[in-house]
């Protein structure tokens, strides 16, 4: 079981005990995505590394983003909130984001490295970003990083 895999489990202990609804609801359902994950993955059996737990927690954020933004635009703020007290909550289990000048440089090394010129080897690109960035920052950030780059 990855190491991330055993916190997530330990959290959802310490949830139970001090009666944290909202974590402990959050957490559950984090441990329910990642098994369903590992189970797409490679069966009944299978267990996800960390890299695969925080490409299931990414999503699980992502989910609650949109959500907000359809509960805001509905004028629901109590379900908003409770959908930004969740992502306080799998926010924990991220690494720290990288800075904007950190992707900038990382984008610049992996444009030298393949060679590109254009936006044609944007996915040659972006592969090697994804590599280099581990999880630390978003695809969307990372694919506006670099069209800019290549225009």
């Amino acid at each position: 079981m990855s190491e991330l895999s055993l916190q997530i489990t330990e959290d959802m202990k310490t949830a139970m005990r001090e009666k944290n609804t909202v974590a402990l609801g959050t957490i559950r359902m984090l441990k329910s995505s990642i098994k369903n994950a590992a189970i797409e993955k490679g069966g009944a059996n299978a267990e996800l590394d960390d890299g695969e737990v925080i490409v299931v927690i990414r999503k699980e954020v992502k989910k609650r983003q949109d959500s907000i933004e359809q509960y805001e635009s509905a004028g629901r703020d109590e379900l908003a909130a409770k959908e930004k007290e969740e992502i306080e909550v799998l926010n924990q289990y991220l690494p720290q984001p990288l800075a904007e000048a950190e992707i900038s440089k990382l984008v610049d090394e992996a444009i030298a490295e393949v060679g590109a010129t254009s936006r044609k080897e944007m996915g040659q690109v972006m592969k090697m970003l994804n590599e280099k960035v581990a999880g630390r920052a978003d695809g969307k950030t990372l694919s506006q990083a670099v069209m800019a780059k290549l225009s």
